[in-house]
């Protein structure tokens, strides 16, 4: 997409709300360990405890990655709520799951911008699932996700 949209303050603050900030390392619901907000990697050792201030530097930094697969991937006009539900949603899931997934495959389909709302919410829901088993956590996160995707 010619676009290069970035997370805005509003997106930030939805993101950090559905993550959580933590400033001591601790393991994901995927058993993944985890620090800041949603922040891991191989810098990311037990026990470690950040500041607030670098936990927002280290989302910084790892907001350029989702946000440039959000850019590369969307074919189609976004508005920046449908941005950052989009960036909330692969921040999560990963630059892959966007790639492969058929929510992206419907939202690039609709180059008019024109979706069904039901057909929307399946295609947020169908990645509710951590480690393989639906998750009611992760499901209501898709759900607070296709909501900000469709707010005007």
């Amino acid at each position: 997409m010619s676009e290069n949209l970035k997370t805005d303050a509003a997106g930030r603050a939805f993101l950090t709300k559905e993550e959580g900030e933590v400033l001591k390392t601790y393991l994901c619901a995927a058993g993944v360990l985890t620090i800041g907000v949603g922040h891991t990697g191989p810098d990311v050792v037990a026990p470690m405890t950040i500041t607030r201030e670098q936990s927002q530097a280290l989302l910084t930094k790892d907001l350029l990655r989702f946000e440039a697969a959000v850019n590369r991937l969307v074919t189609v006009p976004l508005t920046q709520n449908q941005f950052n539900a989009l960036v909330s949603f692969t921040f999560n899931l990963g630059e892959g799951a966007l790639a492969k997934s058929s929510l992206l495959r419907y939202i690039n389909a609709s180059a008019n911008g024109t979706r069904d709302q039901a057909a929307l919410k399946n295609y947020f829901r169908i990645w509710r699932n951590v480690n393989g088993k639906p998750s009611a956590a992760i499901e209501n996160r898709r759900l607070r996700e296709c909501a900000l995707f469709v707010k005007p």
